[in-house]
């Protein structure tokens, strides 16, 4: 099964390194015809803004209907923004695909960004890799009663999951722990190496 990586913009080439060394197959998308053949879309960090501005009402519309098929959907930093029920700060548009409250930089600039491990500042949760990547990165507000808080740091939600839809304020693509990845591949049903 084929793994889509939202291409654009943000880095979703560190995801695809990702998924190379987990075995599995993978193709930037761009285009609405694309999500046909999915098992799974990640929606890349990068700035949410902007990816809305490129997000075409195409796109949007096959990237709705592949969720509502119940299409497994991932989402790092401005991806977590673009999913969420409500963004603030400043308030804008989002997918609404996960029953979550969202921040923008909601720990800071660029000079706050920070590298959490997870002996570190309150981190607790069954899914929680070893070192955890903050770049102007989100926070999660609140949570609706169907989603899961997989990971937390400082009382925080970073890692959380409802069905289908997973997502992250950190970036564990930026780092050698492949544990999140091979969490969203394995609710695909994609065996990793």
């Amino acid at each position: 099964m084929t793994i889509g990586i939202l291409a654009l913009q943000g880095d979703f080439e560190a995801h695809g390194r990702a998924l190379d060394e987990l075995g599995a197959s993978w193709i930037t998308v761009t285009a609405p015809e694309q999500f046909d053949d999915l098992g799974g879309l990640i929606i890349p960090g990068g700035e949410s803004t902007t990816m809305l501005k490129l997000l075409t009402p195409e796109l949007n519309e096959a990237l709705a209907a592949f969720h509502d098929r119940g299409g497994a959907i991932y989402g790092t930093c401005a991806g977590t923004i673009l999913l969420a029920r409500e963004v603030r700060d400043p308030a804008q548009e989002s997918l609404g695909l996960l029953d979550a409250v969202v921040g923008r930089n909601g720990y800071g600039r660029q000079r706050e960004s920070a590298i959490v491990r997870r002996r570190d500042r309150g981190v607790a949760g069954d899914a929680v890799p070893e070192e955890m990547v903050f770049i102007r990165a989100p926070v999660i507000h609140s949570v609706g009663a169907g989603v899961r808080v997989l990971a937390s740091v400082d009382g925080r939600p970073v890692f959380v999951e409802e069905g289908p839809v997973m997502a992250t304020t950190f970036h564990p693509e930026l780092t050698g722990d492949r544990s999140v990845h091979r969490r969203f591949l394995e609710k695909i049903k994609v065996k990793p190496v």
